[in-house]
């Protein structure tokens, strides 16, 4: 059974910086996609991130272009979301994503329907 676990949430005032991973168990790492996705209180769930499982193309959603890079270590079975810069309107629960089918650049999976095994979420605060 796959598992993943999602850490590295916590309280941070705005302007400051925190690391998520998500370690996968009871297999390797999806060989086609990993995502990250975000919900706020009252939200629907919303794509965040997806990386490739070479790590070599990764995709964002607009709100967070050039502040959350993605990244994925294979070897260790983690996947990780830098947050930079991040604002009040950042808060939310952060879910880590394992997509097991391919997939077309031309329409990137952001969907949550589009994903096979989801983690528990970390809370991510950012004060004002």
């Amino acid at each position: 059974q796959v598992q993943l676990v999602e850490s590295g949430g916590g309280l941070v005032q705005a302007g400051g910086s925190l690391r998520l991973s998500c370690a996968v168990s009871g297999s390797t790492l999806s060989r086609y996609a990993m995502g990250w996705f975000r919900q706020a209180p009252g939200k629907e769930r919303e794509f965040v991130a997806l990386i490739s499982w070479s790590g070599g193309s990764t995709y964002y959603a607009d709100f967070v272009k050039g502040r959350f890079p993605i990244s994925r270590d294979n070897a260790k079975n983690k996947v990780y979301l830098e947050m930079n810069s991040l604002k009040p309107e950042d808060t939310a629960v952060y879910y880590c994503a394992d997509r097991r089918n391919s997939y077309s650049v031309s329409d990137i999976p952001r969907n949550i329907n589009a994903y096979d095994y989801w983690g528990q979420g970390t809370q991510v605060t950012v004060s004002s």
